[in-house]
């Protein structure tokens, strides 16, 4: 479970972002929006970003990519000739003339402890790297992990099988990666890991046409009678008259059909590539769903309203509200048609609004005061809550 990630200047969040995934406990709205573990707090299950066109709000998907990204790739060899990961990923703010450092940093949840886990880099070597966890039953802080450019310092639950190994670890290369590529008694490092790189999923606006998912995953779902007759039933539900789903295998290449039925049950296949995008990125969205809602894990999308009807919409949100599921839903989106107080939480609603130098803010709506009768859409559509596009006066001359 993803309690808050946390960066800094990264692409055009030149200062420190927070992105809170904790529910406030003052409000008490919507709690079918809510996770509750038994340890006090509740955590949100939804959570929807806003913002104009280059607002930036792409930019905390991509923010959160390249830290998963740095820890599944640090431990690979690279030649001379290639861009280590830190080098492909150091995308700092560009438009002050400095060059720092870049900071990321998660709070997670998994197997009974709570983890604060985080490094800093620039394009040669890891700066920092910490690694703290909590028991949740007894609240007892431990330290796992604190790094500098000069030294590993290991905490007592991991130092024995840990600390002989230590002095391997490169300047380039994260602690958390290497540690998690050896057999140890300690899974502190193995849950954090898998939790980042396994349990997140960051899809981005174009992955509806990614017809690689598909081949990837779409005959698994096939072949398994019960999650086919999931993915039949999600696919009548939103109302795509496809009746089968089949694939073939032709000269090594695997080829999708949906099933048509007339009004004489006559069977009339179909290409799904022929299918509208809407439909494709439907069933994508549907098979990236079920996968977060099975593992509890957390799936993050950019643009999810792409090629979506809002119906349609609020019917793949609902599905992370109608289980009993721990898995998370983050998404970045144009469309207001949700943005109302009968769906959303003030916790759950977040703003990105960039300013005249390039820098974006990240805002949650509960920053805001607003009114027990307010319209969040028809406020946010006046510049209440920032995030929307300024647009100044221009004439098409010909």
């Amino acid at each position: 479970m993803l309690v808050q990630f946390k960066f800094k200047n990264f692409l055009s969040f030149k200062e420190e972002v927070i992105f809170d995934m904790t529910a406030i406990s003052a409000y008490k709205e919507h709690e079918y929006n809510l996770t509750d573990i038994g340890i006090g707090e509740k955590f949100l299950k939804v959570a929807s970003v806003y913002g104009a066109n280059a607002s930036g709000k792409s930019n905390l998907c991509v923010a959160l990519n390249c830290f998963q990204d740095i820890i599944k790739e640090s431990l690979n060899n690279t030649s001379d000739r290639e861009r280590t990961v830190l080098s492909k990923c150091y995308n700092p703010f560009r438009f002050d003339g400095d060059k720092n450092n870049i900071e990321f940093q998660v709070v997670i949840i998994s197997d009974g402890f709570e983890y604060t886990y985080g490094f800093e880099y620039n394009d040669v070597k890891i700066i920092e790297e910490w690694l703290y966890r909590r028991n949740l039953e007894t609240n007892r802080m431990s330290i796992i992990l604190e790094r500098d450019e000069d030294n590993v310092n290991l905490g007592a639950s991991v130092r024995r099988e840990c600390t002989k190994f230590k002095d391997q670890v490169s300047s380039d290369v994260l602690v958390l990666s290497f540690f998690n590529k050896l057999k140890l008694k300690a899974k502190d490092f193995s849950n954090v890991y898998r939790s980042i790189v396994s349990n997140i999923l960051v899809a981005y606006s174009d992955f509806g046409e990614d017809v690689g998912v598909l081949e990837d995953f779409l005959p698994a779902v096939i072949d398994d009678e019960e999650e086919k007759s999931n993915l039949l039933e999600f696919l009548s539900a939103i109302d795509t008259g496809i009746s089968d789903v089949i694939y073939k295998v032709i000269d090594d290449k695997i080829r999708f059909y949906t099933i048509h039925l007339d009004s004489d049950g006559n069977q009339y296949p179909l290409y799904l590539f022929d299918e509208s995008s809407g439909t494709i990125k439907g069933i994508e969205v549907f098979i990236f769903i079920k996968a977060a809602v099975y593992n509890d894990g957390v799936l993050v999308v950019d643009e999810l309203n792409t090629k979506l009807h809002p119906l349609l919409l609020k019917f793949l949100i609902d599905l992370f509200y109608d289980n009993k599921s721990r898995a998370q839903l983050i998404y970045t989106t144009h469309d207001t048609t949700l943005l109302d107080k009968k769906f959303f939480r003030r916790d759950q609603v977040w703003f990105v609004q960039k300013d005249s130098v390039g820098r974006s803010e990240l805002t949650s709506l509960a920053e805001f005061k607003v009114r027990t009768d307010a319209s969040f859409e028809k406020d946010y559509l006046a510049g209440v809550y920032g995030g929307i596009p300024l647009i100044k006066e221009f004439e098409l001359r010909g």
